[in-house]
């Protein structure tokens, strides 16, 4: 009886981080070069890995596609956000909201399994040295990619008519800097018991198998690095994956944090703290890990800069 008078929200409003003026300055600031930092690196990733042919190999086309991910899913939150710390309303139309929610869910599947995948590369690289040319072939690394982003898609879909199933009546106040799954859910005057199944159903299934696939490929490849008598063999097979091992660190631990744990998700500024890590800051962090430790990667800069 109550869904009978309930009138349908046309817009939320977004609680951001503060109200303080000064604050929300240096919080612009802040984010407005961390967002020009992801679009350099991320762009430079790119163009770099297509301008050097020694970059053209399954390792790098795979990070070529994460740092497309990443530059997607940082301009579908960083841009608004910044929008929103220099205004005084702070809110974003039902249509843009899920419109954010379902790209978003998109871009984040997606890069879980494109760490997947890289995560497989180096285990084939490593593990199996005599096998990668053949098992990593092109044709191996265009349906690893196309199935991360297809599997991306489909959760997107899914947890969007999931949210659109859902009514929005009494409060309009999302408690982040962005429209997420997870507090759209506590805002619902709805019974939220399927849609908080779903949402904790994908991440676990997604996760947990992604960051499965990453630590079982882990566990072989240090299994075969003990194995090499050398030190010095020991230390350069092993920095073919810190780069990888260091990304996904981060990822998948802020990730972890934020979705497995949704009814509290926004609940706490830590939390709040937690999603800034998962959405604006790991978007920027993967170039720069990719472009410091990586010495392939630093000599084909050094060619690229020194054509005239």
């Amino acid at each position: 009886m109550a869904q009978s008078n309930c009138t349908q929200v046309t817009e939320f409003s977004l609680a951001g981080f503060t109200e303080h003026p000064v604050t929300q300055v240096y919080l612009f600031l802040l984010f407005l070069l961390t967002y020009l930092v992801t679009i350099v690196g991320n762009l430079g990733i790119i163009i770099l890995i297509r301008a050097s042919p020694h970059l053209h190999s399954p390792m790098y086309y795979l990070l070529g596609n994460l740092a497309f991910v990443d530059l997607c899913s940082s301009t579908i939150i960083t841009p608004k956000m910044l929008v929103d710390l220099m205004s005084e309303k702070k809110s974003i139309a039902y249509a843009g909201c899920m419109a954010q929610v379902f790209l978003f869910d998109v871009f984040g599947i997606s890069e879980s399994f494109l760490l997947a995948a890289m995560a497989y590369d180096r285990y084939m690289a490593i593990c199996h040295p005599l096998l990668y040319p053949l098992v990593m072939s092109p044709k191996c690394c265009f349906q690893l990619v196309s199935g991360s982003y297809l599997v991306g898609l489909t959760n997107g879909v899914g947890q969007t008519i999931s949210m659109s199933t859902l009514s929005f009546c009494s409060s309009s106040t999302i408690d982040l800097f962005f429209c997420d799954i997870s507090p759209l859910i506590s805002l619902s005057t709805s019974n939220t018991t399927l849609s908080r199944i779903i949402l904790t159903t994908a991440a676990s299934l997604f996760g947990v198998s992604c960051s499965l696939v990453v630590l079982l490929s882990y566990v072989a490849i240090i299994t075969t690095i003990l194995s090499i008598n050398s030190a010095e063999g020991k230390r350069k097979t092993f920095s073919t994956c810190t780069s990888h091992l260091t990304t996904v660190s981060i990822f998948y631990g802020a990730s972890f944090f934020t979705y497995l744990n949704p009814i509290s998700v926004t609940s706490r500024g830590a939390d709040k703290w937690a999603v800034v890590l998962y959405t604006v800051v790991t978007p920027m962090l993967n170039p720069l890990i990719y472009s410091l430790r990586n010495k392939e990667v630093k000599e084909a800069l050094k060619k690229l800069t020194k054509i005239k």
